[in-house]
Order: structure tokens, then sequence, then C-alpha cells
């Protein structure tokens, strides 16, 4: 009865929680079923709810921040005795995802209108954005494994549609069935995981789980499933959030419109592997977290030096992407978790704006492609230059947005990169020269990521315009940049500046989102130079700006030879995508081909054999009934229709011919004794 007086109390936040998660999945029915032929009606039905759905999430967040997790249950079925429900789990982490996920996907969808207008799909494309919205926030409020792998395929199945929005692009089908294929690499290791604890628990509900601290330790789960378990689960995570080595999708993923990679490759999709870790964190000890650790790491500084060379700008921006997941995931590793949810929140909001940024500027690109004639690829930075000068709102909230994810004083970025650097350190405080290694690949890494970053920059914005090289005459048409878009990026600007989180620009402790997490492994600042790290990190990364300035605009050349193995190994990505072409998937499509020459000569082939033996037996039973069979049924009937024929002859009526045959009868009787 206690239980029941306590969910009533909290029915409010629960139907909150529901409005919010539910309100994209209406949007998504009615565009499906009425708005078919309504061209705006669509779009401005989709941002309608998304924008409900991001007040719901807000009123939530005021509500349940930092207060007890509110749980609600209902039977969902039951097979025999076992039970199985489904409900809603709101606590910190929930509610914090629900108006990252929601603001950042109402700035798309706004975007979206003006990017998508005049598209022949864009009433599919709303559809489609409206599922997904509703298969991510389901995800993050769901209070059991089972539902979370529900809605966890859900998105990879949005995501599938997305990437292969324009499937008349042959790369654009190869991209989503990259993406779809590698995920279920990791999808399989969750299912498994979730297997492992049902079989040890004989539950999926994650208050039962993950509450108990006995669960994972003493006499709960332990030894070596509980180590398959967590690496399971983060398998799950590497293929999701795009770690090594299961990172290689996301590049190709950026087929699709760029409003899409915004939504989907920068703050929601490929932050459910981070979530995931999270969620189940307790499930991970000491060595799935040191395996998580090395992972991250590896992954981050791997794809940062991938972005120092390549040329598409939505590439270098992914390979951005998975280089700050890395961040993340490695801060799961040593036990940042505080700072890893806290970088995953504003990398939300600072990557979607670069990407809507980079969707302005290839827009920008692809009109003077088609007005001057060009066979140019508008994504290519090697192409622009000086696009400031008609891009002036894409200009400064592409400068905030790069700001923060170099990490500077005074923006988001700072905040929570200074929070897994000095957490990094004091975790390898002590601790052999192997673990010192981590932090310093981590510090390392921010370097390359403000080298990148400002390449883009300068490539893009300043010096003079690179078509000037094939026209000599060239010069930037007037150009006015749409409200649709400038909107939402001066709206997501604001979220790439400190005071969103914290009223001290310098210290991440006292940001409010970081103390709604202290619970999870905190690591104090031990000593002052750890202090002083961030600020050396920012000073020395300004002349790293600088130089790059100087190579990319005043001089104008690279920062490797292009001949050399440095250069080889960066631009071809490490050589990671042709390894699995090469070899991965020539011996996949090699066993492929043997198996279907095994299926074909021998299974087929074995087959067919029975199959005439069948048919020869068949004859030959065939034979036999008609000829045996049959032939002694019809001999012995034919036999009985001529006695019975042979004997009618006899009954003619006539006493004297009986008579006489009798007298016959007895005469041969007679005569047969006589002779024998």
């Amino acid at each position: 009865m206690e239980q029941i007086n306590t969910l009533q109390n909290y029915s409010t936040e629960i139907q909150l929680a529901l409005t919010a998660v539910l309100l994209p999945f209406a949007a998504f029915i009615i565009n499906f079923l009425v708005l078919k032929t309504v061209l705006k009606g669509v779009g401005i039905l989709s941002v309608f709810c998304i924008l409900l759905s991001l007040i719901c999430s807000g009123i939530l967040f005021a509500k349940t921040w930092n207060h007890e997790p509110l749980h609600r249950q209902i039977l969902w079925f039951q097979i025999g005795t076992v039970k199985i429900y489904a409900g809603l789990l709101l606590n910190n982490l929930s509610v914090l995802m629900l108006p990252v996920i929601s603001g950042v996907a109402l700035a798309v969808h706004i975007y979206s209108i003006a990017y998508l207008h005049g598209d022949q799909l864009y009433n599919r494309y709303f559809r489609y954005l409206s599922f997904f919205c509703f298969a991510m926030m389901a995800l993050v409020v769901v209070d059991n494994l089972l539902l979370m792998y529900a809605f966890w395929e859900l998105v990879g199945f949005a995501s599938y549609l997305l990437i292969g929005f324009w499937f008349t692009r042959e790369k654009a089908v190869q991209a989503n069935k990259k993406a779809f294929i590698m995920n279920r690499i990791g999808d399989l290791g969750f299912l498994i995981g979730i297997m492992i604890l049902y079989a040890h628990f004989h539950t999926f509900n994650l208050i039962t789980l993950f509450t108990n601290p006995n669960n994972f330790s003493g006499n709960g789960l332990t030894g070596t499933w509980l180590t398959v378990a967590g690496l399971c689960f983060f398998l799950g995570a590497i293929a999701k959030s795009a770690q090594f080595p299961l990172h290689t999708w996301l590049p190709d993923a950026m087929e699709g419109p760029t409003s899409v990679s915004a939504l989907i490759h920068a703050a929601t999709m490929v932050a459910a592997g981070v979530f995931l870790l999270a969620r189940v964190y307790p499930v991970f000890n000491g060595d799935v977290k040191m395996v998580i650790t090395i992972t991250g790491t590896f992954t981050a500084f791997m794809a940062a030096t991938i972005a120092l060379t390549q040329n598409d700008l939505k590439k270098i921006l992914a390979f951005s992407t998975i280089s700050q997941l890395g961040f993340m995931v490695a801060a799961m590793g040593i036990g940042a978790y505080s700072s890893a949810l806290f970088h995953l929140a504003t990398h939300a909001f600072f990557k979607c704006l670069l990407f809507l940024s980079a969707g302005v500027i290839i827009h920008e690109m692809q009109h003077l492609k088609e007005k001057l004639h060009l066979e140019i690829d508008p994504q290519n930075i090697l192409y622009m230059g000086g696009l400031r000068k008609i891009l002036p709102v894409t200009f400064i909230t592409c400068i905030i947005a790069s700001l923060a994810l170099i990490g500077l004083p005074l923006t988001s970025g700072y905040l929570s990169k200074d929070g897994i650097l000095i957490q990094a350190f004091e975790w390898a405080e002590g601790r052999s020269f192997f673990y010192k290694l981590i932090p310093i690949f981590i510090l390392i890494t921010s370097w390359l990521t403000a080298f990148y970053i400002s390449r883009l920059l300068f490539k893009v914005f300043w010096g003079e315009s690179r078509l000037q090289e094939m026209i000599p005459t060239f010069q930037f048409p007037a150009s006015k940049e749409n409200k649709l878009f400038t909107w939402p990026m001066l709206f997501l600007s604001v979220f790439c500046l400190f005071p969103v989180f914290s009223f001290n620009p310098l210290l991440y402790e006292q940001s409010w989102l970081f103390r709604g997490f202290l619970g999870a492994d905190y690591l104090e600042r031990e000593n002052i130079y750890h202090t002083v790290i961030p600020a050396a990190v920012n000073l020395f990364t300004i002349p790293v700006i600088y130089i790059a300035y100087l190579r990319y605009v005043k001089q104008g050349i690279s920062w490797f030879p292009e001949t050399g193995f440095l250069f080889k190994l960066s631009y071809n990505q490490w050589y990671i995508d042709r390894f699995y072409q090469n070899y991965l998937v020539k011996i996949v499509q090699w066993i492929s081909k043997m198996l279907y020459q095994f299926d074909r000569k021998v299974v087929d082939g074995f087959i067919t054999f029975l199959t005439k033996i069948t048919r020869f037996f068949a004859v030959c039973i065939d034979w036999a009934d008609r000829n045996l069979v049959d032939g002694l049924i019809n001999f012995i009937a034919f036999r009985v229709r001529d006695i019975g024929s042979f004997a009618r002859g006899f009954q003619t009526g006539k006493v004297q011919q009986y008579l006489l045959t009798m007298l016959i009868v007895v005469l041969s009787i007679y005569i047969f004794k006589i002779l024998i």
C-alpha cells in the first residue's frame, strides 16, 4: 500500500516523462498516417512535438534533479511463474539525457526545415527523425535491460534509415549497411551480457541489479563471469560509440544529410554507448575498467591523428567525434564517472553546432559549384577559404564551438575536459609508468584537437577563396544566411559557454552537473600541479593554434610531408579500414564462397543423391505394386470371375439337365477311382 501511495505522489513526474517520450512518436504516427502529402505540415508538426518534448523534459529535470530516483513498474508479461515488469526509471542520468536529446533535436529539426527544403523525400525525412528521437528518449528512461535492448535496436534501425536516407546514392547505401552490420557485433555482446545477468539474478530490473552493492561482490556475480559480462556490455558500447576497432562505420556514415550527422553522430546515437556504460557501471570490475581505459585512450589519440590530414569537412568532424567519445570512455575506465557524463553533455551541444555550421558551409559551396559550373567536391576544405566574409553568423558560432572543442577557458568544453585531465593524472598517481601513459596520451590528444580544428577553421574561413586559383576573377556573390540555419546555431552556441554549467569558469567541481554524479568513484584533487595542468595545456594550445595559422594560411603548407610515413598513416586512417576490406572482408567473402560451394555441392549434392535414390525406390515400388501386387489381385479376381461364369452355365432351371450333370459327375468320380 505504501508503494502505491508513493507512486501516486510521483504521478506528475511519470506523466511528464511519458509525454516527453511519446510526443515524437505521435509526430511519427501522424506524419505517417495523415500528413503524407502536406510538405510544410510535416516539418512544423515534428518541430512542435519536439519543442513540447523539450518543455516537458525541462520541467521534469527541474522537479527530479538531485532528488530520490523515481521508479514505476507494471506487469509486462508472464510465462508460467516468470513475471517480466516494464517501467520508467527517473534518476539524474535519465533526466539529464532527456533535455540534452530533445534540445539538440529541436535545433536539428528547425535547421532541417531549411536544409531539406525542396527534397523529394522531405516527408520521409521528418518521419524518420521523429521515430529516432522517440527511440533514443525511450532508451534513457526505461527501467530494465530487456526494454533497453529493444529500444537500443530501434535506435540502430532508425539510424540505418537516416544514414541511407539518400538511398539512390551508392555510397549512402553502403554506409548504412556498414553501420548496421558493425553495430550488430556490439548488439550481440550487449545481448550476451544481459543473458549472463539474467541467468545469475533472474531479473532484468535495473534497480534490483545495481542498487545492491553485494550483487557484484562477495557472494554475488564475481570472477570470470563478471569479467565476461562487463566485456560484453563494453562491446555494445564500442560499436555504438564507434570505438576501436569498430569505429570505421562512423566516418562513412557522413553520407547522410548533415543535419542527420549533427543529431545522430554528434549528440545522441553515438552517445548511447557512453550512456550504456554509465547505466551498467557497477558491472565493471578492475580488469574491465582497464580494458575500457586503454580502448578509450587509444581511440581518442588515433582518431585525433587521423583528423589532422583529412580534407573532407564532415569526416574531420566525424573523427573528432570518435576522439571525444574516446575521452568519455577513458574517463569511465579511470573512474571519472561524473566528468565523462559532463563531457557527454557539453560535447552534444558544441559538436552538433559544428555539424550544423558544416552544413551551412557545404550548402554555400554547393551553391557556388552549381552557379559557376565547377567540378569540385563541396565538402573538400581545400576549395574553401575566406567564407567568413559571406557567412558571419556561421563563422562566429563555429569559432565558439571550436573553442569549446579545444577546451579553452570560458567555454563548457574547458570545464568537462578539465575534469577528465585532472582525474586522469590523479588516477595514475603512484602507479607504474604504463599507467602514467594514459593521462599523457590524453594530454597529447588535447593538443592534437586544437591543431586539427584550427586547421579546419583557417582553411575554411581565413585567407582568400581557393576558387580564385580556378577562376582568377572570382568574387563572392552577395549571400544572406537563412534564419532557420542561424537561429538553431545561436541557440546551441549559448550552451557552449561556461555559465550554463557553472558560475566558476575554471573549476569543474563547482558545476551543478558534475556534482550531480559525485557518487561514483570520485577522485579528489590531491596536488596543486594537477590544478595547474589544464591552464598549462591551454597556454600551450595558443602557440599550437598560431603554428597552424602560419602553416596553413600564411605559408600554405602541410604539417607533414605528403610523401612521409606519418602523413600516409594519418591520411589513410591508419590503414584500419583498408585492412578490414583487404583481409577481414575478403576472408569473410572467401568463407562465404566456401560455405556456398559446400552447400551447393555437398549438402545439395547429398540431398540430390537422396532424391535420386528415393525416386529409384519409388519407381521400383510402383512397378511391384502395378505388376506383382495388382497383378496377383487381378489374377485372383479374373479366376473367380471365370469360375463364376462357368458355374453360372449350370444354372438353367431344368431338372433333367441337373440330373444329367449329377450322373456325369458320379461316373467321372467312379472312373477316376477305378483308374487309380
